[in-house]
């Protein structure tokens, strides 16, 4: 059950990111979804001062998801077109 979770909450993590970087036209529902994993990931790491938390779905480990997220897609941006939008 912990795998379709975390496909669920990073397809909505990857979506509302892309919303927000103005890349959704670009992803699909799998690029949305791995951006979303990948991101909470790194925000994890990013917020948790390196150390990777176990915690449950919260509100904040939600915004902390999506805020590596988009990270992650500016970070993409500024690789693929050298400015981020």
């Amino acid at each position: 059950m912990g795998i379709i979770l975390w496909l669920i909450v990073g397809g909505v993590v990857g979506w509302l990111a892309s919303i927000v970087m103005r890349t959704d036209a670009q992803q699909g529902i799998v690029l949305n979804i791995v951006v979303g994993i990948v991101g909470a990931f790194l925000g994890g790491l990013i917020m948790g001062r390196g150390e990777i938390n176990n915690s449950g779905l919260t509100l904040e480990t939600f915004l902390v998801s999506l805020v590596g997220a988009i990270i992650l897609l500016a970070i993409v941006n500024l690789v693929r077109r050298g400015t981020v939008r």
